[in-house]
């Protein structure tokens, strides 16, 4: 077995190919993605709803906890860094919204996973992707920004692309210590609830800080900001599944469609946008989507 200077064994996805199968459940995942992005972005306090959201992970987390097998002793080790990391990310993450707009804060963010990932996958574990695997994952990266051109081309601050880019860092590691964490779990299920579960740490930073906002929150918007929680919860754990079939650097780069889909939503049912630009980034994000599965 080869090894990885860093990490040991290579840890190698089972088959390691994107079939259409997996391609389907990673483009689902990345649409449900989008609607509890969509859900976050149309709050009135968006800090409150992503801790609602992370609330959401928790509730249905802490039965599977008690009725699922504990994963590997190894796999924990994964859960609690990518726990850590996500701390990270909504610090990241905030910091950029206080300086930036959605609309060019997230395109930055999201659109430097797919080849962040591909290189740590390649570093860690040894997954060397095709050159038109690369290609595939550039298009969708052009397609990532094409879609929020005009905010992008107005100008971005400072602080607003360093935090951006510090969140799309982030979230580049956990996608990876994720990928690792589940192969070594033994049970892609249990790995996911851990990992659901521990946003209770997420929801209790957040619900302390802002305890005097949910005292006065309507029933209406716990409801809502729970249910995109079971959302999430579902995409976040069919990309888990996938990670186990295909290459890390695929995933990741088929998984940020969401932001074409949330751009997408945002012109159909929030009236955002240039529709000519969005379907524009929608063609080349599904020319790479194609050169990604024919490669890989």
């Amino acid at each position: 077995m080869e090894h990885s200077a860093l990490l040991g064994p290579v840890f190698c996805a089972k088959g390691s190919s994107v079939t259409l199968f997996v391609i389907g459940i990673i483009l689902t995942a990345a649409l449900l993605h989008a609607v509890w992005n969509a859900i976050v972005k149309t709050a009135a306090d968006r800090t409150t709803m992503l801790g609602l959201v992370a609330l959401g992970h928790v509730i249905p987390a802490s039965v599977m906890v008690l009725l699922l097998p504990l994963p590997t002793a190894e796999s924990f080790q994964y859960i609690l860094l990518s726990t850590v990391v996500h701390f990270g990310y909504y610090f990241m993450l905030g910091k950029a919204y206080q300086h930036g707009d959605l609309s060019v804060v997230y395109p930055i963010a999201r659109g430097i996973v797919p080849a962040l990932v591909s290189l740590w996958a390649m570093l860690l574990v040894g997954e060397v992707l095709p050159w038109q695997a690369w290609g595939g994952i550039a298009l969708i990266a052009l397609g990532i920004q094409l879609s929020s051109w005009r905010a992008l081309r107005s100008g971005v601050g400072r602080s607003a692309l360093g935090f951006a880019l510090g969140t799309g860092f982030c979230i580049s590691i956990y996608s990876v210590v994720d990928g690792i964490g589940v192969r070594l779990s033994g049970n892609t299920l249990s790995y996911w609830a851990w990992g659901a579960f521990l946003h209770l740490f997420i929801a209790g930073f957040i619900g302390i800080r802002k305890r005097a906002v949910l005292t006065e929150l309507p029933a209406k918007v716990w409801m809502i900001g729970i249910l995109g929680g079971l959302v999430s919860m579902t995409a976040y754990g069919l990309v888990l599944y996938a990670k186990n079939f295909a290459p890390l650097g695929a995933v990741s780069a088929l998984r940020e469609t969401s932001v074409i889909f949330a751009a997408l939503i945002g012109f159909i049912f929030l009236h955002e946008g240039n529709w000519i630009r969005r379907l524009g980034a929608a063609a080349l994000m599904a020319v790479g989507v194609a050169l990604i599965g024919m490669a890989v």
